[in-house]
């Protein structure tokens, strides 16, 4: 029967916790801080940690620090109610096994456990497969509390400790350098540099030289010897933004770079070696395109070593509020502005739209609406046409009618889109769960939480 110890200064949490993992069947030891933590530990044999992060006096990477080295192979699985993605790159770097964010899917958390403790069972006591450095490394800008993001800041905090080749997947605008640029600065080569090269922006001969540099006199115009990009990246993170698009010739130049890890300056004779980490990103279904012909399986299988895909915002409207405040806060920084309050009937449009163009799009319309914005407040006169006509089409306010001034709480933003969506599937939960990215009974707990019914 598994020991499992329950750390976390909430003690209505942990009393929960305790008796849901009790009803399971495992023994279950229960702490309200970091150091009555360790005392259990002494205390007794315990086979998985759940502890919380954040918790008054000594926090939870300083205790999973301490665990890791005095009980090695002890998994330990961290939860905390901030969803960002320094935290969960902290606590993977730390030797956490899994994050669970809060307020906690209780499905989420078994399964996380129950990975835990397979995972150690395989291992028999081996391994020496910790992810561990000094501190949280810088985080970018990447933003997100919906479960699709939580998995990318996980991954992001695993592979930032190897060199292995990363494959960043997901339509234009989802933020697939932001994940690049992520990575490169949650590594150990973090002051190295970050060097980005477009593949899909110059014709073949220039981005040839772009990336490998070219001799003095190796082509018209090169009237001196330039170094490339492979080069500029030294032992840093060489960023391949759109590799779909590459040339079946640079695919052949690209693949032996991947393989033995050298290359050859335009018009130059010498063997050069590339010491940079690869990350490449695409919008295209390479797939397909290695199923027709116009891209080579061999390199999508030397590029397809690790893979985070970037969901698109239509699938995380849940995070759109914090995108926004985000967003305004860059925004009115760079353009000196104080745009600082969105009304409850601007957020909700913002929440509606599909967003077809992702962040970057939402950014676009942010920055338009800032630019044209008299005074501290984003109104719905400030959207473009498409978007703001959510509210008429939804019976709510319109840009003359401006219901209220204070922001959409996102409790209440959640509340309307869970409702909305219930809405739109008829009540079918199980669709409703497959649109929301939720369990089925963390959809139970919002419907009841949140009061809802067919009849609301």
């Amino acid at each position: 029967m598994p020991r499992i110890l329950i750390i976390d200064d909430d003690q209505a949490s942990c009393r929960t916790l305790a008796l849901h993992f009790g009803q399971r069947g495992f023994e279950v030891d229960t702490a309200e801080n970091a150091e009555a933590g360790l005392d259990r530990l002494r205390e007794n044999t315990i086979d998985v940690v759940v502890s919380d992060i954040h918790m008054p006096g000594r926090d939870g990477i300083s205790l999973l620090t301490e665990i890791g080295e005095r009980y090695e192979g002890l998994p330990v699985v961290m939860i905390t109610a901030f969803h960002d993605l320094d935290s969960t790159v902290a606590a993977m770097h730390a030797g956490a096994v899994d994050y669970v964010a809060k307020p906690i899917d209780i499905d989420e958390l078994e399964t996380a456990v129950d990975r835990a403790l397979t995972a150690r069972s395989d291992e028999a006591g081996g391994g020496d497969d910790e992810l561990v450095i000094d501190g949280a490394a810088a985080a970018g800008s990447l933003t997100g509390r919906s479960r699709a993001m939580q998995e990318a800041y996980k991954t992001i905090g695993m592979v930032s400790q190897s060199r292995v080749t990363v494959l960043i997947r997901g339509e234009s605008g989802t933020g697939k350098e932001l994940v690049a640029r992520a990575i490169h600065s949650a590594s150990p080569e973090a002051e190295r540099p970050f060097v980005a090269v477009n593949c899909g922006a110059l014709v073949e001969t220039l981005l040839e030289s772009e990336m490998f540099g070219h001799e003095k006199g190796a082509f018209t115009g090169a009237a001196s010897a330039r170094k490339g990009k492979v080069a500029m990246a030294e032992d840093g993170t060489l960023f391949l933004d759109e590799i779909g698009e590459l040339s079946p010739r640079m695919q052949g130049k690209l693949l032996r770079l991947l393989e033995a890890r050298e290359y050859s300056t335009v018009g130059g004779s010498k063997t050069l070696t590339a010491d940079a980490r690869f990350v490449a990103a695409t919008n295209a279904d390479l797939e397909s395109r290695v199923a027709d012909g116009s891209f080579r399986e061999d390199l999508f299988y030397r590029l397809n070593v690790v893979n985070i895909t970037m969901p698109p915002l239509r699938e995380r409207a849940q995070d759109i509020p914090i995108l926004v405040e985000q967003l305004l806060k860059r925004i009115n920084r760079d353009i000196h502005k104080s745009v600082r309050r969105v009304p409850a009937d601007v957020m909700e449009a913002l929440a509606a739209h599909d967003w077809p163009g992702n962040v970057r799009e939402l950014e676009n319309v942010l920055m338009k609406g800032v630019v044209m914005a008299q005074g501290d407040t984003l109104s719905m006169a400030h959207l473009p046409e498409d978007i703001a006509r959510f509210a008429e089409t939804a019976g709510g306010p319109t840009a003359g009618e401006a219901a209220s001034d204070s922001a959409l709480s996102l409790d209440e933003l959640e509340r309307r889109h869970i409702a909305d969506v219930l809405r739109q599937t008829g009540w079918h939960k199980g669709r409703a769960c497959e649109i929301l990215g939720v369990s089925r009974p963390r959809l139970e707990r919002r419907i009841k939480e949140y009061g809802l019914s067919q009849e609301n």
